[in-house]
């Protein structure tokens, strides 16, 4: 029988015992819907590094940025590293006050300070968010599996298998395994990179046969040139504005056990998540030199991982397959919050709600994993198509770093407004061609966010409330101290 078969089945039978486990755990515990959305805000920081690392190294940051590097060369892993930085500086700086606020989603504390507008329009664009960047999940797992079984899957089979698990996952276990699932991913896909890196370069004769077989003339190991600056600083921008303030990313401070563990935990996984690109980008390099023009660019690494020892890489690609699906758990169950708490608790009464909030939470999921299915058959370019979603969060970082640094500025009017600005200008660069002015969306986001900040600033007149957080502390520059 096929070896990485057994061990991708194994490793999902490992996962599905964790999810039910998880599943006994919730059902011991007080509070049903915060057990399940929020793991009971009881997350210690081993588990919200974890979460972190495993929201991070996921398809995106493995198969897409093998995909870039086969064309860029080794400086595509400069979005992985970016990914990182920006959790680490996020631990330092907000961290704490995000586990402080109490609040469970970002669109609620957008509605606490901005207004019932703000909250709606702010809960439609983190969806939007979140839906792209999970149909993504569905692209590097149908990538992994046409590669283990070529006879067996499709790239769209592959897919579904790959939603069949995590939304599993999702539906049965909730946040716990989610961050339990991800302890045991993030150590294997360290273990299956390293050990395969090894193993590649053993099977194809060294790195100096390797590097005489790429194709001439490419970046292949230049660190800037491949992507170019102007990329890596928006990766950069993109990864510092999504860290401190998409939902799936918040929740996780949300949901950790206190302030300081919220802050300790961001660092370790920022650190964690930083050298996982370069090593991947790695595969990306390998594979231009041994499989030139690849159909599918998505391809390059697991058709790579399918030449080296079997036992290598079949954990090797488990753990790829792994990562992805426990990124997916992650934003799916964001997803679920978001919906369950800024669009059906304010639609619903509080009576049709009482006792059901997990079998609404599970009806979301499997909505949002259909709508992300279909999304994912759309998606071409990975790491093109996420950054440029991702991009969206400039006007809620812009929102949270204004009323933290200088509330002075700050007008009631300022979400609604800004939030729609962001989604205005993504629509506009995703179907409107002759809008791209720049060489990133980012470059347009936040100087037309900020604009938009600044203009209600003006010509606003009611201030925001006086808003306390559940501790009693105010969302002031002073809060953070």
């Amino acid at each position: 029988m096929n070896v990485q078969l057994v061990i991708l089945i194994v490793y999902a039978l490992i996962l599905a015992a964790i999810s039910a486990a998880a599943s006994k755990m919730r059902q011991q515990a007080k509070g049903e819907a915060l057990e399940y959305l929020l793991a009971g805000r009881r997350l210690p920081a081993v588990v919200v590094a974890a979460m972190l690392a495993g929201l991070a190294i996921g398809g995106v940051s493995t198969v897409g940025v093998a995909q870039d590097a086969y064309v860029r060369g080794l400086s595509a892993g400069w979005y992985n590293a970016a990914w990182g930085i920006s959790g680490i500086v996020v631990g330092v700086f907000a961290a704490s006050f995000l586990r402080r606020s109490g609040v469970t989603t970002i669109p609620e504390m957008m509605g606490r300070l901005y207004g019932k507008k703000a909250r709606f329009v702010g809960a439609i664009a983190q969806l939007l968010v979140l839906m792209v960047i999970t149909s993504l999940q569905y692209v590097a797992g149908g990538a992994i599996l046409t590669a283990i079984l070529p006879t067996v899957f499709t790239f769209q089979t592959g897919m579904i298998a790959t939603a069949l698990l995590f939304v599993g996952i999702a539906f049965i276990g909730g946040y716990w395994a989610g961050g339990i699932s991800n302890i045991v991913n993030v150590i294997v896909i360290y273990v299956g990179i390293v050990a395969a890196l090894i193993a590649s370069a053993g099977r194809f004769g060294g790195w100096e046969a390797i590097t005489a077989n790429l194709p001439a003339g490419g970046p292949w190991f230049d660190w800037v040139s491949g992507a170019g600056i102007a990329m890596i600083a928006a990766w950069m921008a993109v990864m510092l504005t999504q860290c401190f303030s998409v939902q799936a990313i918040s929740q996780i401070a949300f949901a950790a056990k206190d302030e300081k563990t919220a802050r300790l935990g961001f660092i370790l996984g920022g650190i964690i998540i930083m050298p996982a690109g370069f090593l991947c980008a790695l595969f990306g390099v390998i594979a231009a030199a041994q499989f030139p023009g690849l159909e599918k660019a998505a391809m390059a690494l697991p058709t790579l991982a399918t030449q080296i020892n079997p036992f290598v890489g079949g954990l090797f690609l488990a753990g790829l397959w792994a990562a992805d699906i426990s990124t997916a758990v992650a934003l799916l169950l964001g997803s679920a919050t978001l919906v369950l708490e800024d669009i059906v608790k304010a639609v619903l009464p509080a009576k049709a709600l009482e006792g059901r909030e997990i079998l609404y939470s599970r009806g979301v999921i499997l909505i949002v994993s259909l709508g992300t299915f279909f999304l994912a058959l759309t998606a071409a370019n990975i790491l093109r198509t996420v950054t440029t979603a991702l991009a969206i969060t400039a006007s809620f970082t812009l929102l949270i770093l204004t009323r933290l640094f200088v509330p002075a500025f700050c007008r009631r009017a300022n979400g609604f407004w800004t939030i729609l600005t962001s989604l205005v200008v993504w629509v506009l660069w995703t179907f409107l061609p002759a809008f791209r002015v720049t060489p990133h969306i980012i470059y347009l986001q936040w100087p037309l966010c900020l604009a938009a900040f600044l203009v209600t600033s003006i010509l606003a007149k009611e201030p925001l409330p006086a808003e306390e957080l559940a501790s009693g502390t105010p969302l002031s520059r002073k809060s953070t101290a």
